[in-house]
């Protein structure tokens, strides 16, 4: 065992950069063996070669997970259910995908004999939080590593000269600078870093990956329609899909039309603010569209509840805390609320915009045409009554207004 007491450590590594440098510098510095577990999520890029890097830096034991289905079913969907948003803006697709990869490296570090897990994220983001929140509450006594907390290769440029003098290759140049750090799942992907360091400075076009910019998406909108079961889109056009198969055509439709670019500053849980780059197109259609078939099936003052609950459930997946006890029991509210969440929403897809041009629910819907008509309701709704709502409603300011005026 090595001097530091840790034998074998399980990194989370995804074969770029930062993890490869970790994977080397845990070698040298804790002498331990190292595991990596490499998740494909779907961040679009091939997983293997991560196989191929590891084995080169010595590594015996392997893990390169297919966990897109686990993914899309039992976090992203969860979390639409409830409309979460962070700040009014971010679709929290980074912080949803660190508790899936935390529950995967410690069932790893429990089935290898590991006395570590190590991460790659730094000691001034949100993701060492989220990591290590999730770590501790599904192993107590685990030991992490957190290699940018012990280091003093704290720049990218010392990153790049560490990479050289090992031997580790490094892709994505720009120009001879750092390239941006991005972050890409199944929901999204993210862009930080480099010129993004200035609030004020554009993104350069060629920066974005998965969608074309809404001036140049197509000049003929695309009609889609998506089907609800119990809050969950279950088919596109009639065509039943699983979790990931909906996220990854809602990607690729959104992107062709230039839908899903953000630019924010957002509060980061450690104190403080972040400007970052996100393109999330198959999320930014679902959020719209599960609004809109909630509009029609879910009773007013369910709906409002959600809303309420919703900031402090976005706050939650960001801050670190989707295994905590209050996630859970705000899970099981608005889950108990899906049940009626039944029915198709039909959508107008137009150079980034996205319209809501149809919904409809055979069996749950709410909206009783024959109350909300403007013409003649044959007794449906009795206009008069309306008069004793708005005096009760507004007694108390007229007893105020009366009060001021003596």
């Amino acid at each position: 065992m090595s001097a530091s007491g840790v034998k074998k450590v399980v990194l989370a590594y995804s074969g770029g950069l930062d993890t490869s440098i970790i994977l080397r510098w845990l070698q040298e510095e804790y002498g331990c063996e190292v595991v990596t577990f490499t998740a494909d999520i779907g961040q679009g890029e091939e997983v293997e070669p991560a196989r191929a890097k590891a084995q080169a830096a010595g590594v015996k034991e392997i893990y390169i997970d297919d966990l897109t289905e686990e993914f899309a079913r039992d976090f992203v969907f969860p979390m639409f259910r409830a409309n979460a948003i962070y700040e009014g803006e971010y679709l929290l697709g980074t912080s949803i995908a660190r508790p899936l990869i935390t529950k995967r490296l410690i069932e790893i570090a429990k089935e290898t004999g590991a006395d570590a897990i190590s991460h790659g994220a730094t000691g001034k983001g949100n993701d060492q939080v989220r990591f290590e929140l999730g770590a501790y509450a599904l192993m107590p006594d685990v030991k992490i590593i957190a290699p940018w907390r012990e280091w003093d290769l704290l720049s990218r440029e010392k990153l790049m000269k560490y990479a050289e003098e090992h031997g580790i290759p490094v892709e994505m140049k720009r120009k001879g600078k750092s390239p941006y750090s991005m972050d890409a799942n199944l929901l999204h992907i993210s862009y930080e870093g480099y010129d993004l360091e200035d609030p004020w400075c554009e993104p350069a076009e060629e920066m974005w990956r998965w969608s074309v910019a809404p001036e140049a998406a197509p000049d003929q909108p695309t009609y889609i329609e998506l089907s609800f079961e119990k809050g969950d889109v279950v088919a596109i056009d009639g065509v039943a899909m699983s979790p990931a198969k909906v996220m990854s055509e809602l990607n690729r439709i959104g992107g062709a039309n230039g839908i899903g670019r953000d630019d924010i500053v957002e509060n980061r849980y450690v104190g403080m603010k972040s400007r970052g780059c996100y393109e999330t197109p198959g999320g930014t259609i679902l959020l719209k569209a599960h609004r809109a078939i909630e509009s029609l099936t879910l009773d007013r003052e369910s709906a409002h509840l959600k809303d309420e609950l919703m900031p402090k459930y976005a706050e939650l997946v960001y801050n670190g805390y989707w295994w905590s006890p209050e996630r859970e029991m705000l899970q099981a509210a608005i889950d108990q609320t899906q049940g009626v969440v039944n029915g198709v929403v039909r959508l107008k897809l137009y150079k980034g915009g996205i319209m809501v041009v149809g919904r409809k629910s055979e069996t749950h819907s709410l909206f009783d045409e024959s109350i909300a008509t403007f013409e003649d309701d044959a007794g449906a709704y009795d206009q008069k009554d309306a008069g004793g709502f708005i005096k009760l409603n507004a007694l108390r300011l007229r007893v105020a207004a009366r009060r001021r005026g003596r």
